[in-house]
């Protein structure tokens, strides 16, 4: 399977993926704490297992939110998806729905604000047809907030691909539809407690720009040079391009595929700006790019067997990088010896289907999620 989400109106998005074999990498491990009156329970693995095939997840950035991710259902020519909040139960050692709410489409994104200081509202954003902001209780219930969809010529609203949230401006998200163009939204939030009528997020579209010449299947901020104005896009023209909000009017082609492949995913290294990760439909070799010498990649990450469908950069360090695949294997990657070739992952886990995502938790750092088949699962690394 490639990667690649539910049709809708004609666009095939990207899809999911299953678990690892844990050998630790060298770095500290933290184990989940129990809470007062709770038995400790040590374990590599936890799951959550649905009641419908999952594709889109994410971690939660606050810190008090511990071990708690969404993930959202992919179910076609059916109206009645859903996205669940699920929590780590310590007690019982698995993971355990706090809330859901209905998602019309499947969600092809899902990520919750980077808000680790808690200065915002819990919110979570997600993508489908349009972009959606909700907005989580203390109680875990979720309401919608906002819902922005931008048009393209005759006034037709698009599907969108994927979506980012900016880490340093949490007020701005990118969003890249199958109309070839990216939007990026000024969100403004509501804090008052209480308010009646309307919609407590705001949004409003600061630039469009027409990024590609085929559909955009992926945007990703970066925090080159310390600042939140650089983004990277990949899409199905097989290019992936890199832009500043400073200056919209040029932009750089960062890499193009020799043999117009569609690129699907990037993902930038969370310590080192200068690395930037992506793959091409059906490829099973993740490729990475260093900014100072665009174009010509400095490494091939090449051991899955299948079609890679995630890549996730460890926040925590600038040598670790996941990658899951149609393999049914998240594999973890040493790149500290680049530009020397890096032949083999230091870490491989055998999942029970294929992986369509993964993600490593920015809070609990010595973790990763997966999804595939009708299960989320977070591996311990």
């Amino acid at each position: 399977m490639s990667a690649a989400t539910p049709s809708m109106n004609g666009y095939t998005p990207p899809k999911p993926v299953n678990p690892l074999i844990p050998t630790p990498i060298q770095h500290s491990i933290a184990h989940p704490q129990p809470q007062p009156g709770t038995t400790a329970k040590k374990c590599e693995i936890y799951r959550f297992n649905s009641t419908k095939p999952v594709y889109a997840s994410a971690w939660s950035c606050k810190k008090e939110a511990r071990f708690r991710l969404a993930v959202g259902s992919t179910v076609e020519r059916e109206q009645q998806n859903r996205v669940s909040i699920v929590q780590l139960n310590e007690e019982l050692g698995e993971l355990v729905e706090r809330g859901n709410f209905n998602h019309e489409f499947p969600a092809n994104n899902i990520a919750f604000i980077p808000d680790p200081s808690d200065n915002y509202p819990d919110l979570l954003a997600t993508s489908s047809d349009a972009l959606r902001i909700w907005k989580i209780s203390s109680e875990n219930m979720v309401t919608e907030e906002g819902c922005f969809s931008s048009t393209g010529k005759g006034g037709t609203a698009f599907p969108l691909t994927n979506f980012d949230w900016n880490e340093v401006d949490p007020s701005l998200i990118g969003t890249c539809s199958i109309d070839t163009s990216c939007t990026i939204w000024q969100i403004e939030t509501r804090q008052v407690v209480g308010q009646v009528g309307g919609p407590s997020v705001t949004g409003t579209v600061r630039t469009q720009l027409i990024a590609h010449d085929k559909p955009v299947h992926d945007i990703a901020f970066s925090k080159m040079n310390n600042g939140r104005d650089i983004f990277a896009t990949v899409g199905a023209d097989g290019s992936a391009r890199m832009f500043d909000l400073r200056n919209l009017e040029h932009s750089t082609i960062i890499y193009e595929d020799q043999e117009r492949n569609q690129l699907m995913r990037l993902a930038w290294n969370k310590q080192n700006q200068q690395h930037l990760a992506l793959f091409a439909k059906d490829s099973t070799e993740v490729l990475i790019l260093d900014m100072r010498v665009p174009c010509q990649p400095m490494a091939r990450l090449r051991n899955h067997q299948g079609a890679v469908n995630g890549v996730a950069w460890a926040p925590h360090s600038g040598q670790h990088i996941c990658t899951a695949g149609d393999d049914n294997q998240a594999l973890i990657w040493d790149v500290s010896a680049l530009p020397r070739v890096v032949e083999d992952p230091i870490l491989a886990y055998q999942a029970g289907g294929e992986v369509s995502q993964v993600h490593w938790g920015s809070v609990h750092n010595n973790w990763i999620c997966i999804c595939f088949n009708k299960t989320l699962e977070i591996l311990r690394v």
